[in-house]
């Protein structure tokens, strides 16, 4: 993981990033859209329900994997509130002996 290029959309941040990381600059949709050009491996978001959404809107996720503890914290973000669900594809679920349930989506036109 350390050795893989990281990117970080940000508006607060400024660079240099203290781990081994670039800023995305300006509209991240934009900048995730030229980095899917690239050749190269997945692009993976970790967290950020904000960039996910936004992503999502502007077609730019393929594939949607949701890792889901079994913790009860109350509140919280909405990750697919604004999100045209019947695009979504169940392609895989995993559970573990803990509970812990992962659950791949493609993302696309049904």
């Amino acid at each position: 993981m350390n050795s893989l290029p990281k990117y970080v959309a940000s508006r607060t941040l400024q660079e240099p990033l203290e781990w081994n990381a670039t800023l995305l600059r300006g509209d991240p949709a934009e900048e995730v859209g030229t980095l899917k050009q690239q050749p190269g491996q997945d692009i993976l978001i970790y967290g950020s329900c904000e960039l996910v959404r936004t992503l999502l809107e502007h077609n730019l996720v393929d594939e949607l994997r949701l890792i889901v503890h079994p913790i009860l914290l109350g509140r919280g973000k909405r990750l697919l509130d604004d999100v045209d669900r019947s695009s979504l594809t169940l392609t895989e679920c995993q559970v573990t002996e803990k509970g812990v349930v992962t659950l791949t989506y493609q993302v696309g036109s049904p």
